[in-house]
């Protein structure tokens, strides 16, 4: 398997990880749950977002939740957040839909996780490409991207 910069910058910084590969096909989240066997409130998807400031910030949530915008708003303490256009995601962070990872975008953003990661031992995120999940202690994977956990889902 070709490393991607997510295992890089994991095994740069000794963090303990798993990866899972899966059918690249496949970029719906709750499939991707179901395809590894796991539960999807504990694989969790990478939101980028736009405020009305123009700054950029990371929601990563479970796969099977929607990302409340108000709450994200309030938490970045910003009037107003929207998603990202699909074709803005690669220029800005290196990934594309289905394997946009919160570890290794192209410049650091301001990231938060839904406070349900604290639930599990290990959770499950991109592992930077489509076809490929990693299952770190959220504890750790809040460590490297300097993250916060916030209550950010409907």
């Amino acid at each position: 398997m070709d490393k991607t910069n997510v295992l890089r910058i994991l095994d740069q910084n000794k963090i303990e990880y798993k990866y899972h590969e899966y059918d690249n096909s496949e970029t719906n989240g709750e499939i991707v749950a179901s395809l590894l066997k796991e539960d999807p409130s504990q694989v969790f998807k990478t939101l980028v977002t736009v405020s009305n400031t123009k700054e950029h910030f990371v929601f990563v949530i479970p796969v099977n939740e929607t990302l409340d915008l108000k709450k994200a708003a309030k938490s970045a303490h910003v009037k107003s957040i929207e998603m990202i256009k699909q074709k803005e995601l690669l220029p800005l962070t290196g990934y594309i839909h289905g394997g946009c990872s919160p570890i290794g975008m192209k410049k650091e953003f301001k990231t938060f996780i839904n406070d349900t990661a604290i639930l599990f031992d290990t959770i499950f995120v991109s592992g930077g490409r489509v076809g490929l999940q990693i299952e770190i202690n959220p504890e750790k994977l809040k460590e490297i991207v300097k993250a916060e956990y916030i209550d950010c889902i409907i």
